[in-house]
């Protein structure tokens, strides 16, 4: 029988993907002490039903189930049934992702665990058919007041995986092993195990961007001169923005491909990769000087700014890969539209981006490019830079037409680590590329953090409508700390330093664990949940415990703190065993294991115009170093920058390696000198 009395609680939510559910049958509550106190006093089983509002296959089993009326009686009567947008709460997601993992099931979104009235889990899944999924509710019901003392037991059982502790369940032990550069050989070898030598990344589909993976291998190829690493970066790099998993016509990359070829995209467009991935480009084009790396940043930065950047200067989430019910629909191109809108340039475009009656399915085609512009140029007989033009005129014509068409959903919560991937990637692509519009946006986006989503040194998670919400989590802090210590590195102003460092402050006090010497990804203060997780692997961010490491390494640097320096190593010792095993799920630490395998360079330069010369430093890749940077007779709080002054009465550069100096130069291509032979 139909449900036509219902409630529903999801309409005074912050996240746009409970919004979606605001209007279902269904009875659903947010997360929280309303729904969890029901469950408890009526005894009834819980499904917490994750997702996010970019995941098409959220969308679909909304439609199908959530949507339907009949299923929607079936679960309000047996259950109370809980909402959870997995990027407001990942601490949730952790938890009842890691029960799922434990049952022997893969993981995924959307994410549907059943739960006892205590919230201990005893089975989930991810996606389910309709039918499926109301035998499923309607057994569970069944189950649960006739034999609940077998899924007691599941619980239980379940509980004992979800209570062990990180260090325990992989063996993190500390080891006083030395960090080699043998070893970051080892791991090398380990990624080379898998690499696609025709189109990058690795040799299966689907194919995920994965920048952390990228990033370290640019940097142990430049370590160890390993030619072998070096070639698969840019081959990945290359293939990716020549795809379809980038968006040729407008900027940004979407989420994967669903190929080997970097080809069919998963349509959505995440902000926490294309900040990653503004970083590795920028870095990349330090190392092989390639002009698509440059063009694919700021192609991408024209994007963030003009689909993805509050009027308050936050950065908005995602946006779906759906519009109007069909995945895509919104980057799709058909032959005569090109011949339409772009007149005499249409043949010469339709061979560039590959246009057909239809490269993908009938009468729909996603651009991609097959090579590099200058090979193109010489086929077609034309110049360079006239061809660069005609791309830029066609991109304009093709934005404008596609602005006219149905969008696909936008994600507007501003997430505050999402943000700090994004607002490092922007530093890094100001460092190397020099365009002060970079600069600008990120010193925005940083005092829109500072304004909106920090207080008294502790960091909001989520801000929408107006309003910060939800206290945050390790990846936020992380993620922040490390785009200020960016943002001191291209303006010198100490101040963004002094935020870091207070935010560390707050970490060690509220997620630090001494006894286990890692963090906890929620604060002492937060909500209490059937388990208190640490992030040690990466994801598509990087580990927030990686995070941690690395910014008290950086911070140490830069302030002389010896102890956060000495966390950090006792952190990587911990990791030592399983990321010389499995450095493909730890990339992360290996990119700072890189930093530890030879002495970091500590650059200071004294200019009267610091912000302008620190460009001459990023001409080159620098793999480990920390720069600081003052004028001249100006105060410094920081002790790379004691006593150091104008020589010669011109800009000058200092090197210093483990506490050794070399003589101060005016040059930069002299300091890259002696970087060579540290």
């Amino acid at each position: 029988m139909a449900n036509k009395a219902f409630t529903n609680r999801l309409a005074e939510a912050s996240s746009p993907y409970l919004l979606q559910h605001a209007h279902n049958p269904v009875d659903w509550f947010p997360w929280g002490e309303e729904a969890l106190e029901k469950a408890k006093k009526e005894d009834k089983p819980i499904i917490v039903s994750i997702g996010y509002s970019a995941c098409h296959w959220c969308h679909v089993m909304e439609r199908e189930s959530f949507e339907n009326e009949d299923i929607a009686a079936i679960m309000n009567e047996h259950f109370v049934c809980i909402k959870v947008d997995r990027e407001e709460r990942p601490d949730v997601d952790q938890v009842y992702m890691d029960a799922v993992h434990a049952m022997g099931l893969q993981g995924g979104w959307p994410l549907n665990a059943f739960l006892l009235p205590d919230q201990r889990p005893f089975y989930g899944g991810t996606y389910f058919p309709p039918q499926g999924w109301a035998q499923l509710c309607n057994q569970i019901g069944k189950v649960f007041k006739e034999q609940r003392n077998e899924l007691e037991k599941s619980a239980a059982g379940f509980m004992q995986t979800l209570g062990r502790s990180e260090v325990e369940k992989y063996g993190l032990n500390s080891t006083e092993e030395q960090f080699t550069k043998d070893k970051l050989s080892m791991m090398a070898k380990k990624f080379a195990e898998n690499f696609d030598l025709n189109k990058g990344g690795n040799n299966r589909a689907p194919k995920f961007p994965m920048p952390v993976t990228y990033r370290f291998l640019l940097r142990e190829g430049v370590i160890n001169q390993n030619q072998e690493s070096l070639d698969h970066v840019e081959r990945t790099l290359n293939h990716m923005a020549w795809g379809g998993l980038y968006d040729q016509v407008g900027g940004g990359f979407t989420r994967y491909s669903t190929d080997m070829d970097w080809f069919v995209p998963h349509f959505e467009k995440m902000l926490y990769d294309n900040g990653q991935l503004m970083t590795l480009y920028s870095e990349a084009f330090q190392v092989f000087k390639h002009p698509l790396y440059k063009q694919t940043v700021l192609q991408t930065i024209d994007w963030l700014e003009r689909e993805m950047t509050s009027p308050e200067g936050g950065f908005y989430s995602a946006l779906d890969a759906d519009s109007e019910g069909e995945e895509g629909k919104f980057y799709l191109w058909k032959d005569i539209d090109f011949e339409t809108l772009l007149g005499p340039d249409a043949e010469l475009m339709i061979d560039y981006y590959n246009i057909t009656s239809g490269n993908w399915e009938p009468n729909k085609n996603i651009p991609f490019r097959s090579t590099a512009n200058e090979e193109f140029a010489t086929a077609h007989n034309i110049g360079i830079d006239e061809l660069e033009d005609i791309v830029r005129s066609t991109n304009l014509k093709l934005l404008q037409a596609r602005s006219e068409r149905v969008r696909p959903g936008l994600d507007d919560k501003i997430l505050t680590g999402w943000n700090g991937l994004m607002l490092k990637g922007l530093c890094d692509a100001f460092a190397v590329f020099g365009e002060v519009s970079f600069l600008k946006l990120a010193l925005n986006n940083a005092h829109f953090l500072l304004e909106n989503m920090h207080y008294e040194g502790r960091l909001k998670r989520n801000f929408k409508n107006g309003k910060a919400s939800i206290d945050g989590y390790l990846e936020d802090y992380a993620a922040v700390i490390q785009a200020f210590i960016a943002l001191y590195e291209v303006t010198f102003d100490e101040t963004w330093l002094q935020h870091a460092d207070r935010l560390v402050k707050t970490t060690l006090t509220e997620f630090y664990h001494p006894e286990e010497e890692l963090f906890f990804f929620t604060a002492n203060s937060a909500e209490a949940l059937i388990a208190r997780k640490k992030e040690i692997f990466d994801n598509v961010i990087p580990s927030s415990n990686a995070l941690m490491a690395t910014n008290l390494y950086h911070l140490g640097m830069l302030l002389e703190r010896q102890d956060y320096i000495d966390k950090s190593d006792i952190m990587l010792k911990r990791i030592d065993r399983i990321v010389t095993m499995a450095p493909q799920d730890l990339a992360h630490w290996a990119t700072l294991y890189t930093q530890r395998t030879y002495p970091t360079a500590e650059i200071a330069l004294v200019s009267e115009h610091p912000a302008q010369d620190i460009h001459a430093l990023h001409d080159s890749f620098i793999p480990n170093r920390v720069i600081v940077g003052k004028k001249p007779g100006s105060h410094s709080s920081l002790p790379l920058l004691e006593s150091r002054e104008l020589v010669n009465e011109q800009t000058t550069f200092y090197l210093c390696y483990n506490k050794a100096c070399q003589l101060p130069v005016n040059d930069p291509k002299q300091l890259m000198e002696q970087l060579s032979t540290p």
